[in-house]
């Protein structure tokens, strides 16, 4: 089996390999390059906040439960990074439209069908970067004071 076969193999039916332009395929892709390496910053952006909300609530010896806010930049940081790993933006699969342009522009998905696939991945999307967050929270509040 060739290399890229095998690349192509490890895919999920229907992404886009790394080489490839990303066009849109319902529940699968729905952003490009542009929107990708924003949600990539989102996700920076939300574990520095995640540690150092973290560290300032360890500084001023917060009680276990408060710590437990750090949930909420954590879980906006599972998302950015779920996002740009998956190539789908779960807002813009909720609102039936995608980009594979520059940053603020959309096109809209006409086709029900493709719709109802956008918005099961943007479910599946938030569930899961909810999940992750109140895992962080919960391990937060587990840390010794």
């Amino acid at each position: 089996m060739t290399e890229a076969a095998l690349a192509s193999a490890s895919q999920p039916a229907g992404a886009p390999t790394d080489d490839a332009q990303p066009r849109y395929q319902p529940g699968v892709c729905n952003i490009g390059p542009a929107e990708i390496a924003r949600r990539q910053r989102a996700g920076h952006a939300g574990v520095a906040t995640t540690v150092g909300l973290l560290a300032v609530l360890l500084v001023i010896d917060a009680p276990p439960i408060a710590r437990f806010v750090v949930a909420l930049p954590a879980a906006t940081a599972a998302s950015g990074y779920l996002q740009a790993r998956l190539r789908f933006c779960a807002g813009f699969g909720s609102a039936g439209v995608f980009n594979f342009g520059e940053i603020g522009g959309t096109e809209q998905v006409t086709d029900a069908d493709a719709r109802g696939r956008d918005r099961a991945m943007s479910r599946r999307i938030g569930l899961a970067s909810l999940a992750v967050g109140l895992a962080v929270g919960a391990a937060a509040t587990l840390l010794p004071r």
